[in-house]
């Protein structure tokens, strides 16, 4: 009822509003491209879509991004990862959730990755242009790494943060921690951190530093994966 309420229109009273153009959807559409050609040639491609919508009871958020470089005709990126998350707030500040990640990462032999985890979460800071929540909820995890398929239980922890300035430009950061239930030392840390800064209404500039921490990766890989990115943004 509470979603329904959000996405009616009240006709029969003058200059009502949808509740559809109060909490719109907010988009945004990123590219970034890096060349070079000489003595060494090298190719990065990347892109992203995110758009979210937020009401006074539900919150929609989904997303997907992908990465692809070769290196000297040598494959050296290769990635792509869609989630969705939809919040219900019983206030301003306390909420439930349920979230779906899928990735693939080539370069790390992992085939897919796809988590489903349902949780709580708090606003500690909810104001119109900072943001600040926790969440934290039990999952389950369904992995194709090296060859080796695996099922198991999972924990999710996990913050985010976002600032907006008034000139419109905007800072973020999120980490999200999901350790095996059975395995604590089994665990995977994702962090994101980005700064925005607008060139006109729409269009922004933007830089990203995503890092991805596994305890356990495949057979002569590293644990730690980095990448830095910049590319142009569009909102709409």
């Amino acid at each position: 009822m509470a979603a329904f309420a959000e996405t009616s229109t009240n006709t029969g009273a003058k200059g009502t509003v949808s509740q559809d153009k109060k909490y719109p959807w907010e988009s945004r559409a990123s590219a970034g491209l890096t060349l070079t050609q000489g003595n060494s040639d090298s190719l990065m491609v990347t892109a992203a879509l995110v758009t979210q919508r937020k009401a006074p009871s539900n919150e929609y958020s989904f997303g997907m991004d992908g990465t692809y470089g070769k290196n000297n005709s040598v494959k050296n990126a290769e990635t792509f990862h869609v989630f969705g998350q939809y919040n219900h707030l019983f206030n301003e500040r306390i909420f439930d959730y349920i979230r779906g990640d899928y990735l693939h990462d080539g370069i790390a032999h992992l085939s897919y990755r796809v988590t489903l985890s349902p949780g709580v979460g708090y606003y500690l800071i909810k104001e119109t242009n900072t943001t600040f929540a926790v969440e934290a909820g039990p999952g389950v995890t369904f992995r194709s790494l090296g060859g080796d398929h695996q099922m198991f239980a999972t924990l999710r922890f996990a913050e985010r943060f976002e600032h907006k300035f008034a000139t419109g430009a905007r800072v973020w950061e999120s980490l999200e921690w999901l350790p095996e239930v059975d395995k604590w030392n089994n665990d995977t840390l994702n962090l994101e951190m980005g700064a925005e800064a607008a060139l006109s209404k729409n269009l922004g500039l933007q830089i990203v530093l995503y890092d991805t921490y596994n305890t356990e990766p495949a057979n002569g890989l590293r644990r730690d994966d980095l990448k830095l990115v910049s590319g142009i943004t569009y909102k709409f």
